[in-house]
């Protein structure tokens, strides 16, 4: 086999204890070689090589395209896939490899070193990628092999990548010429940089935010492991008392527990005003002014490529046809979640005056309150105290259940396996069937400085097939659950909450999607390729397994006796699971509808007009009314730091989709291996190589019905 266009001699061993460790040997995985072999070898490359290595795949995979567009015609399709496609796919591949490693260190592993190198590579990529688009000689190639007689011996999913291909060459500027294209071009990379701003500026405004406590009376209420690791917290700051910072597990505690009213508050607006002109870092790392030019040149960019605004454009290559559709679909959920809200808000305040009278003597409730009086109700009339259950998920249990489930679902066997990380917290796992490895992942479970919050899926490394084998893909499966800490048994364990679970099988989802993927074709093989609205579609259908009573047998066992969660918690679990499940919807319904309506704007707005639109859709949409300082925006990464610009709805559509799949599965024992597999084969599998409504219909046997969605909200 050739050797991969950036090969070992390029590398020299470095220092393994550099500040930040970087990039990766870009070798192809072969059959004859254990899958880990060709992981990125963290401890032996740092920084400095990062530039050189970028430079010289970008280098490479520009020489790849100049040959494939000046080489003579080829007389077959097959001939054509051969010479022209598969070298393409290969260079795409060995810069996803090495951008990936820098891309994924940047968001687990932060530091002002990295941050720079990542922002310098992330331009240099962006601008290579734009200008690959419009190139429109190499667009004619593809054009010219999907008009070829005899295209469709290439196989459906060739076809569906060659269609895929051509509609991002359009959505990429290849049509425009001149003083347009190179304006596009410098879209592309100024909305680069400001993502990356957008990330680091959310990231620099948690970091530093800390608020020091002395007086353990203020943090009565919350779990005594929380008040631990505050205590851990300030001790290794050589401080006396607590320190509270605003990673989301400390921050979900103090909301959920604390029974201090002004701490709750306090905590509050310094998790609303993070990166705004508001709080206690006010206009220190304002994304405002970052969200104004988003938007401007999104605008600007839908205009040259011929949307009227920016919704046109992103629901071009999506599931829906049109930014009225999907207001239709989120005012018609609005329409039936609004009265099922209003009595659980009701529901709420009669208790918080009844339970609370000293704190709520006329039973108004602030946006600092909800968790907290939500908590107090679950526990005294649902029998669910959240943090008991706790002691029922200890992260060690949840993963062996997990892989209990995954083997009797999906016929999987995992296997952990010592190879190079780059953090002590991360582990890594091998999926089998048999003895054959299918994939593997990386495992990056806790909270820690340094790292973005939330929780994701990346790639690490696609499914790849050489003359010699397959190499099998790689994904990073990334949360911010609560660090060990030495529990009173003296065991040291993370526990879990029951939401902490439902996140960790999300993201499984996701993995399992890139990881189960069974097409040869890159860019429509796993998650590449699929529409936006489809995607979180396994990823919320994993979550299932975690409300199911055989799911929660697997899951569940107590961190000191192994017990499994007993039948009246279990029953109290699932009553659980439509408390304020209106005012849940009505939430994301806010968020969705938001981010539509924005991105239907035809001119550019400055701040106090975005926030009056927002302001706007909360009249109509929420019951829990925001203080005036919230700056909910400015953290809002998902629409103007990820992939969901005018997509955020996808969250609620492939919910629809994923309530209506697990249907599939029978009531009383869902975890059923037969059904599981036919949904690897019609969904999972077959990744995009056909639109994700065809697999859905092939799977359900009929369009998806929105029922499911509904009657799980209990509404």
């Amino acid at each position: 086999m050739s050797q991969s266009p950036n090969s070992e001699s390029m590398w020299q061993t470095l220092d393994p204890h550099a500040d930040a460790l970087l990039i990766t040997r870009f070798a192809a995985n072969t059959a004859h070689r254990p899958a880990h072999t060709f992981l990125p070898q963290f401890s032996q490359l740092n920084l400095d090589t990062a530039h050189a290595a970028i430079d010289e795949i970008l280098r490479r995979y520009k020489s790849v395209a100049e040959a494939v567009i000046c080489a003579p015609a080829a007389q077959s399709a097959v001939e054509a896939r051969d010479r022209f496609l598969l070298p393409l796919e290969q260079a795409a591949d060995d810069l996803h490899s090495a951008y990936s490693t820098l891309e994924h260190l940047h968001r687990v592993l932060d530091s002002e070193t990295l941050r720079a190198v990542y922002t310098q590579a992330r331009a240099k990529v962006s601008d290579f990628q734009t200008t690959l688009l419009q190139d429109r000689s190499l667009y004619q190639r593809y054009r010219d092999i999907r008009d070829m007689p005899d295209v469709d011996s290439l196989g459906s999913a060739y076809v569906r990548a060659l269609d895929l291909q051509l509609r991002e060459f359009e959505l990429g500027g290849v049509a425009l010429e001149g003083a347009s294209a190179d304006r596009f071009r410098a879209i592309a990379q100024r909305l680069s940089v400001l993502s990356s701003g957008f990330e680091e500026a959310l990231l620099d405004a948690e970091n530093a935010f800390e608020l020091h406590l002395e007086n353990v009376e203020t943090l009565r209420g919350i779990p005594d492991a929380h008040v631990q690791r505050f205590a851990d917290h300030a001790a290794r700051k050589g401080r006396n008392g607590y320190l509270i910072g605003l990673d989301y597990p400390s921050y979900q505690a103090v909301m959920q527990h604390a029974e201090h009213r002004v701490l709750r508050e306090r905590l509050y607006q310094a998790y609303v005003t993070r990166a705004s002109d508001q709080g206690p870092h006010a206009h220190r790392f304002d994304n405002g002014p970052r969200i104004e030019e988003i938007l401007a040149l999104k605008q600007e960019a839908a205009n040259l490529l011929g949307f009227e605004h920016p919704a046109a454009e992103s629901l071009h290559s999506k599931m829906a046809d049109s930014a009225g559709s999907v207001l239709e679909f989120l005012n018609g959920l609005r329409t039936r979640a609004h009265p099922h809200a209003l009595h659980e808000m009701r529901r709420l305040r009669e208790f918080a005056l009844q339970r609370f009278p000293e704190q709520f003597p006329s039973g108004e409730l602030h946006a600092w309150d909800i968790s907290f009086v939500s908590e107090r109700y679950k526990a005294e009339k649902l029998g669910f105290d959240d943090s008991t259950l706790r002691a029922y998920f200890p992260f060690a249990q949840v993963l062996r259940g997990t892989f209990e489930l995954l083997q009797r679902l999906f016929g999987l066997r995992a296997r952990e396996v010592a190879v190079d990380r780059y953090h002590p917290d991360v582990r890594y796992f091998e999926l089998l069937r048999g003895e054959h490895v299918v994939a593997s992942f990386y495992l990056d479970a806790f909270a820690r400085r340094q790292k973005r919050s939330g929780a994701w899926m990346d790639v690490c490394r696609t499914r790849r097939s050489f003359a010699s084998g397959t190499r099998a893909p790689v994904a990073y499966l990334n949360c911010n659950f609560t660090p060990p800490s030495t529990l009173e048994n003296g065991a040291v364990e993370s526990l879990l909450t029951h939401h902490d679970v439902l996140t960790w099988l999300h993201e499984l989802g996701h993995g399992l999607h890139h990881m189960l993927g069974a097409i040869d074709v890159p860019s429509v093989g796993g998650i590449q390729g699929i529409e936006w609205d489809a995607v979180e579609l396994p990823s919320q259908f994993m979550e299932n397994f975690a409300w199911c009573d055989e799911g929660l047998q697997l899951l569940s066992g107590h961190i000191i006796s192994g017990e499994k969660l007993p039948a009246d918690m279990r029953a109290a679990l699932l009553a659980n699971k439509q408390f304020n499940a209106g005012l849940f919807l009505l939430r994301q319904l806010e968020f969705g509808l938001f981010d539509m309506q924005l991105h239907q704007q035809t001119q550019a707005l400055k701040m106090p007009q975005i926030l009056a639109l927002l302001n706007e859709i909360r009249a109509h949409t929420s019951l829990i009314k925001p203080p005036a300082y919230n700056r909910f925006l400015q953290s809002f990464s998902h629409i103007f730091a990820g992939g969901y610009s005018a997509g955020y709805y996808a969250y609620l559509w492939a919910e629809v989709l994923s309530a209506d799949a697990f249907a599939a599965f029978p009531e009383q024992a869902p975890i059923n291996g037969e059904t599981g597999v036919r949904f690897v084969d019609e969904v999972l599998s077959v990744g995009a190589s056909r639109p994700a409504m065809v697999s859905f219909r092939a799977f359900r046997g009929r369009d998806p019905d929105s029922t499911a969605l509904l009657r799980s909200y209990g509404i």
